[in-house]
């Protein structure tokens, strides 16, 4: 924002009032003249040095002036240091060269001056405005109401009115002490005496949208891009209040002051946050970097970053920018939350589990916190802790259908199906649409031996999730325990469908069948059922001599690594693993060619291909 138009009694046709020729209304200067002059003329009175003086002071104001026509403010500065030095108690020498300084934003040199001319006249109101405008200027808010407050009173005593730039001053002052009504009558003023410009009705908005009037707020801003569709910050604010009322075009407005502004950092940082919120991490991630290039301190991008990452599955990097917040800030217990998930999500649930105690200690309502936590010691199978983390958790949401679901499955873990039951009957009545509570219902029904109602919860949650191969296989399995033989062997065949690779969905198959009357149909089941058997004992046993081969050469035998790779291959010549394992002893040898060869057949296998 520009500095205040220090008033200077002609106004140079900018609307905000900068600084003319003069800095004095024309009357007081050839008043101030005149009298200098003639003084300068009474050399019997005064005598020859005083008169001189005068004379010297009156010619050095005039050059002052004159150095203002032309904007010289330095020129100006030297000439009204000399109209003070040569008469220290006349008031328009320090008024000048207080003005002159402010321009200069020397605040607290001009206001040193501006303060010598109001103690030698206090009924100057264009050195009080401009010392009240100063006082501002350098955050001495509460001089600056209380002077304001007099001339405002002043003012109204004779029916006048401050400068429209000086009650936009005042309304700054009062809105950084929290007195935002008053602060939005003074804007209210200001633009009724100037309605165009548009900083007025940005301020105004902005005071609006503290005191949440955010229709009010959208109307001064739609107001500011009206009177000037250019500025970024109008877009950013309006994009800001549009957000908090849940309208249509907030991310559009914050987008197109993304891009008016693409090096204030702060806009860029509203931009990324927005994104983050409707769910666009990929495009927010981009932004928020740029804010941390912009400024790589603001701690806030670097959270928002970092959840980001997550939330895209980039969790290596996100956990580097969360280390980077508790570098700054480490009692963040959101942070903590997140780095202990994401902990989780590497699979070092043992590093997490510190790490969410501490989240949990510094917010014990943090549902999140406990949640995560839990999550945590279920990869330990640490069921018991779990179970009392959710307990906690549901204490404080109780009707969370995701907390009850997990709180259920805990309970299964620990093979308490008594206590598992009503969880996820609860977790299924608070949400009807999700498919976890009936499966895991079904399954628990089934080993209870209460067909029917495993065979109703099976079916609502394959209704839901129709891709679920175990799903249907269990079914499968219900509907036999019913004697419902045509839907058991339909089920079990679309477990087939989903899941070839699996044997078992073929072995119950085959029990329906031979129950069907078609022993045919059932041998071949289990001809299938046994190959499928062979294959993934035979990819078992190629894991197993993999893992050797792999230690071996890691250990730099790699005769006995080779013969480890070759009987994997022995046993599943389609286990990519060990091709690359064959290709990296291989090429250990000097035999290029053949290591290229098993490197193409492990690419041929799908699998990716490392170094």
């Amino acid at each position: 924002m520009a500095g205040p138009p220090w008033i200077s009694g002609t106004r140079c046709g900018d609307q905000r009032g900068k600084l003319c020729g003069s800095r004095w209304p024309r009357w007081s200067f050839a008043l101030i003249c005149g009298l200098w002059c003639a003084l300068a003329g009474l050399q019997n009175a005064w005598g020859q040095t005083r008169a001189e003086s005068l004379k010297r002071s009156a010619a050095a104001y005039r050059e002052g002036q004159a150095a203002l026509a032309r904007h010289d403010l330095a020129t100006a500065e030297t000439a009204f240091e000399e109209v003070v030095r040569l008469d220290p108690k006349a008031e328009p020498g320090h008024a000048a060269l207080g003005t002159v300084l402010l321009e200069q934003r020397s605040f607290r040199e001009g206001i040193r001056e501006l303060e010598a001319a109001r103690a030698i006249n206090r009924n100057d109101m264009t050195v009080a405005t401009n010392l009240a405008l100063a006082y501002q200027e350098v955050g001495s808010t509460e001089q600056a109401i209380a002077l304001f407050r007099s001339l405002e009173q002043g003012q109204r005593a004779q029916k006048q009115r401050l400068p429209a730039f000086a009650l936009a001053s005042y309304a700054r002052a009062l809105a950084a002490t929290g007195r935002l009504t008053e602060a939005e009558s003074e804007l209210e003023a200001a633009i009724r005496a100037e309605p165009r410009v548009a900083e007025w009705h940005e301020e105004l908005g902005s005071v609006l949208a503290q005191e949440k009037d955010w229709v009010r707020a959208q109307q001064e801003f739609t107001s500011v891009i009206a009177l000037d569709p250019k500025l970024a910050v109008a877009h950013l604010r309006l994009g800001l209040v549009l957000q908090a009322q849940g309208k249509p075009g907030a991310l559009g407005e914050l987008q197109k002051a993304g891009q008016m502004a693409p090096n204030d950092a702060a806009t860029q940082l509203e931009l990324g946050k927005a994104l983050a919120a409707a769910g666009h991490d990929e495009q927010a991630i981009p932004v928020l970097e740029h804010v941390l290039e912009l400024k790589p301190e603001t701690v806030e991008a670097s959270e928002l970053l970092g959840e980001s990452l997550q939330r895209s599955g980039h969790v290596a990097e996100a956990m580097e920018r969360f280390e980077t917040v508790l570098a700054a800030q480490p009692d963040n217990a959101t942070t903590l939350t997140n780095l202990g998930m994401a902990y989780a999500q590497m699979q070092r649930a043992k590093d997490a589990v510190p790490i969410l105690q501490k989240a949990v200690a510094l917010a014990p309502e943090n549902v999140t916190a406990h949640q995560n936590l839990a999550a945590a010691y279920v990869q330990l199978s640490q069921f018991g802790d779990a179970a009392a983390e959710l307990r906690t958790a549901l204490k404080l949401d109780p009707d969370s259908p995701q907390l009850h679901y997990n709180l259920g499955l805990a309970l299964k873990s620990e093979d308490d199906a008594a206590g598992a039951i009503p969880e996820l009957e609860r977790a299924e009545k608070l949400d009807a649409a999700a498919p976890e509570a009936p499966y895991l219902l079904g399954v628990l029904y089934m080993q209870a031996g209460r067909y029917a109602e495993a065979s109703r919860e099976l079916q609502i949650s394959l209704k839901l999730r129709p891709q679920n191969g175990d799903g249907w296989a269990t079914l499968g399995s219900v509907y036999s325990k019913l004697d419902q033989l045509p839907e058991a062997a339909a089920a079990l065949a679309e477990a087939i469908r989903q899941l070839p690779e699996q044997p078992d969905p073929h072995l119950t198959l085959a029990a329906v069948l031979t129950r069907q009357g078609k022993p045919a149909e059932a041998t071949a089941e289990r001809r299938l059922a046994a190959g499928l058997m062979r294959t993934r004992m035979n990819r078992q046993r190629a894991e197993v001599a993999t893992n050797s081969g792999k230690a071996l050469l890691k250990g730099g035998d790699l005769v006995g690594a080779k013969v480890q790779f070759e009987d994997a291959l022995g046993f599943d010549a389609g286990y990519a693993e060990a091709h690359r394992g064959l290709a990296s002893v291989l090429e250990a040898q000097g035999k290029a060619a053949e290591a290229a060869s098993e490197r193409q057949k492990a690419e041929a296998a799908g699998k990716p291909v490392g170094p």
